[in-house]
């Protein structure tokens, strides 16, 4: 049975679980619900993802025959758990309990340092179209603290953990979005080590498929 995810692809998690799924090479299949207001339906909420905002419910949502699960790391960690090596040889979380646990670090930065501001500004900027000078300059100052910090961690490297791995996956779909839909990929591209970074990860050949199919 394919692999079904729930959601848009505009959407930067179901982007992300996209990505997963190309890169250990699993067939699937996108379920787009009638609408984003359809999110907060009692029949979604109940039956796939029990959380929502002010603006819609969440996405994606993975269905894996009878099994469904939500949360975008969640979801990449399941794939990589049950998929990884199954149809390809690509590695996104090491057998090494040592390396596994260092993406497993890297994810974590990714989740509590890196996409809160990045996301912030996309979301206002891109997704609701809005202008807040102070809100740019804040996320500038708050993306300029990390970017800093991860120049010294790429210093050498090619990836986050050496080598690619779903660490670097997860950092994909915010990050296009500013260097697509905004003016401030200066603040990445001025970063020599996270701009060599960058380069590498969004041109990989599975990130370009996700791409093609994005409708915004």
């Amino acid at each position: 049975m394919t692999v079904k995810i729930v959601g848009f692809e505009v959407s930067p998690g179901v982007l992300s679980v996209m990505m997963c799924l190309h890169e250990l090479g699993v067939p699937y299949q996108i379920e787009n619900p009638a609408s984003w207001q359809a999110l907060k339906d009692e029949d979604f909420i109940a039956n796939k993802h029990p959380f929502y905002n002010n603006y819609s419910g969440k996405i994606p949502v993975l269905c894996d025959g009878d099994y469904t699960i939500t949360e975008t790391r969640a979801i990449c960690r399941y794939l990589v758990s049950k998929y990884q090596g199954k149809y390809n040889d690509t590695i996104l979380i090491p057998n090494d309990v040592h390396k596994a646990g260092l993406v497993d670090q890297y994810i974590s930065y990714e989740y509590s340092y890196y996409t809160p501001p990045v996301a912030k500004l996309v979301v206002e900027e891109v997704f609701h179209k809005t202008s807040n000078p102070e809100l740019v300059e804040t996320s500038q100052k708050e993306i300029d603290k990390v970017l800093n910090v991860y120049e010294k961690l790429l210093n050498g490297k090619e990836y986050l953990n050496g080598e690619f791995s779903l660490a670097d996956v997860l950092h994909i779909s915010y990050t296009h979005f500013i260097f697509s839909s905004t003016k401030y990929a200066d603040w990445w591209n001025k970063k020599p080590n996270v701009k060599q970074w960058w380069d590498r990860i969004s041109n990989r050949d599975c990130w370009k498929k996700c791409v093609e199919k994005i409708k915004f």
